[in-house]
C-alpha cells in the first residue's frame, strides 16, 4: 500500500501546470511593475496581487496539502526565467504567500474548502503586504485619500485574484482535471 503521505506523481505534474501558467503571469507583472509604479503606482496593488493566484488555483482544484506552496515555487522558477535577476524577490513571494496559504489551510485540517476560507486567507496576506510596502515604499508622497486606497488596494488585489483563481479551479474541476483515486 502505498504511503499517503506522499505527493502523487499527477499532483505534482498539476502543481507545475498550473504554476507554470501562473509564473508567465507574475513575470508579465513584474516586467509591467516598473512601469505601473512609475507611471500609475497608486494601482500597483492590483498587480501584486497576482501573485496569490497559484496557491488558490492548485488548492481550489486539489484539495490537499502542500500543493500552494509547490506551485507557488514552481511558478516563481519560471517568472525566475524571464527577469532572474529578481529570483529573490519571486521565490520570497512565493515563501511569504505560499507559506500563509498553507498555513490557513492547515489550520482547518485541510477540511475546508468554502469560498470565505479562501477570502479570508486573501485578506491576510494582504494584509501582510500592505505593511511590508508600507515601511518599503514612501507612502507619505501620496495625499491622504491616496495614501488610504493604496493600502486599500493591496488587500482588494489578492482578493480580486484570489476570486480569479476559485473560478479558474472550479472549471478545471468541472473539466476533470484533477484525476479521482481508482479511476
Amino acid at each position: 500500500m502505498a504511503n499517503p503521505s506522499r505527493i502523487s506523481t499527477s499532483v505534482l505534474l498539476t502543481c507545475a501546470a498550473i504554476g507554470v501558467a501562473a509564473g508567465i503571469l507574475q513575470a508579465i507583472a513584474g516586467v509591467s511593475s516598473g512601469f505601473v509604479v512609475a507611471f500609475a503606482p497608486i494601482v500597483y496593488g492590483l498587480v501584486l496581487g497576482v501573485h496569490v493566484l497559484p496557491g488558490v488555483i492548485a488548492q481550489e482544484l486539489l484539495r490537499a496539502p502542500w500543493v500552494a506552496l509547490i506551485t507557488h515555487l514552481v511558478a516563481a522558477l519560471v517568472a525566475s526565467a524571464v527577469t532572474p535577476v529578481w529570483i529573490g524577490r519571486y521565490v520570497g513571494t512565493a515563501l511569504l504567500i505560499g507559506g500563509l496559504q498553507e498555513l490557513i489551510a492547515a489550520v482547518s485540517r485541510y477540511r475546508r474548502w468554502e469560498p470565505w476560507r479562501f477570502f479570508l486567507s486573501s485578506v491576510i496576506i494582504g494584509v501582510v503586504i500592505a505593511a511590508v510596502i508600507w515601511f518599503a515604499a514612501d507612502i507619505a508622497r501620496f495625499a491622504l485619500w491616496g495614501q488610504v486606497v493604496y493600502v486599500a488596494l493591496f488587500v482588494l488585489g489578492p482578493v480580486l485574484w484570489t476570486a480569479i483563481g476559485l473560478a479558474i479551479g472550479r472549471a478545471l474541476r468541472r473539466a476533470g482535471v484533477p484525476r479521482q483515486r481508482g479511476a
